[in-house]
C-alpha cells in the first residue's frame, strides 16, 4: 500500500507525552484512515474505509467503547 510510505501520521491528542499508550492516524487516499501504535511505527497498520471510519467515529461520539473522545 503505497499510501503508507508517504502518509503523514498524527499522534492523538489523548496520547500524552510520557511514551505510554500512543495512537497515530493518517489520512489516506479515497477517504481511508490508517491507525498504528506510535511506539512501533514500523509495525502493523490497521486501515479502514471511509464508511467504516465514519461508523467508528459516530459510535465513539455516542459513548460507545466505554467512553467518549473527540476524533
Amino acid at each position: 500500500m503505497d499510501d503508507l510510505i508517504s502518509a503523514r501520521w498524527v499522534k492523538s491528542s489523548y496520547s500524552g507525552d510520557n511514551g505510554g499508550e500512543c495512537v497515530e492516524v493518517a489520512f489516506l487516499s479515497a477517504g481511508r484512515m490508517g491507525i498504528r501504535d506510535s511506539k512501533w511505527a514500523r509495525g502493523p497498520v490497521l486501515w479502514f474505509g471511509a464508511a467504516e471510519w465514519d461508523a467508528f467515529r459516530e459510535s465513539v461520539r455516542r459513548g460507545g467503547f466505554g467512553g467518549s473522545a473527540a476524533i
